[in-house]
């Protein structure tokens, strides 16, 4: 019996493009999601701090599945750092630690110290981050003064971009490897300028292949009816549009759902493909060994 306020969960797979908005956490993001979908399962592709808005898949179901893929992705953004104050956090959210004078800028001065962080480097983690010690995230760690050793992370900064030269303020975009912290870099980039500066604007435009213009709104999907949300999710594959197609006959997609190995007659030239059965309905992934195909990810879909 179904307890009275309790929503049914069902099989729901698939991908929720969101426009993340400011202010929310992103597993506040996804639990909102998940229950306006009524999923049984959910998960995101690289969290978005609460400061920041933006692109943040959603991937519901089976989908989950494959989310490590946006988890290991580059990812594009545009902030807006402002100079002369840092803060606690790296952004507005923070209190002033220390202000210093900001030097005169143009912005071929500032392009050019821009392209100083281009390529790899590495990068020390931020105390405001939810990287665990012990158990325990080092944002909670920060909001007692306590600050720990942490190691520096190996990121790589592919482009980088000035949008905009303001008063005390720029506007940049930038696409970074995972793990990269913008707020640290926006850090860096003000000590670079001669001043500090921390973010007070954050929104991240691409992940994966996806761009913020096929976002939707959380208020948009709210306002939506049951079925105007269904339509919106996009179906699992789309977090692989690159991975070559493998069909599969009726015994041999049985075989596959069972978690054995398969020997295939010209297979493509490719280390993962995505398979599915004769109806074009997705079976899983998998990882191919010359001609034998090894699932990876089987899809338990109905």
């Amino acid at each position: 019996m179904q307890l009275q306020g309790k929503t049914a969960k069902r099989d729901v797979h698939g991908v929720v493009l969101l426009n993340k908005p400011y202010g929310l956490s992103s597993n506040s993001a996804v639990q909102k999601v998940k229950r306006l979908l009524q999923a049984k399962k959910a998960g995101h592709t690289g969290a978005l701090d609460p400061l920041a808005t933006g692109l943040l898949p959603v991937c519901l179901g089976e989908a989950t599945k494959l989310s490590f893929y946006g988890l290991e992705s580059n990812k594009c953004y545009t902030t807006r750092i402002a100079l002369g104050v840092q803060t606690t956090t790296g952004d507005i959210e923070g209190d002033v630690l220390h202000t210093a004078v900001v030097p005169e800028l143009t912005p071929a001065l500032v392009q050019g110290v821009l392209q100083q962080f281009v390529g790899e480097g590495l990068q020390v983690p931020p105390m405001y981050s939810a990287l665990k010690r012990d158990g325990k995230p080092l944002y909670e760690l920060a909001r007692q003064g306590i600050e720990v050793e942490r190691a520096a992370r190996n990121i790589c900064v592919h482009h980088i971009a000035l949008l905009a030269l303001e008063d005390n303020a720029l506007e940049i975009t930038v696409t970074v490897s995972k793990g990269t912290y913008i707020r640290v870099l926006g850090e860096d980039i003000a000590n670079a300028l001669g001043t500090v500066g921390h973010l007070s604007h954050l929104t991240r435009s691409k992940t994966l292949h996806f761009d913020i213009s096929q976002a939707v709104d959380l208020e948009a999907l709210q306002a939506m009816s049951d079925s105007e949300r269904l339509a919106v999710l996009l179906p699992l594959d789309v977090m692989v549009p690159s991975l070559p197609k493998v069909h599969l006959s009726a015994q041999q997609a049985t075989y596959f759902m069972q978690g054995r190995a398969l020997e295939l007659d010209n297979p493509p030239a490719s280390a993962e493909v995505m398979v599915y059965d004769q109806q074009a309905k997705i079976l899983g992934l998998a990882v191919l060994n010359d001609t034998l195909l090894q699932p990876k990810r089987v899809m338990n879909m109905p």
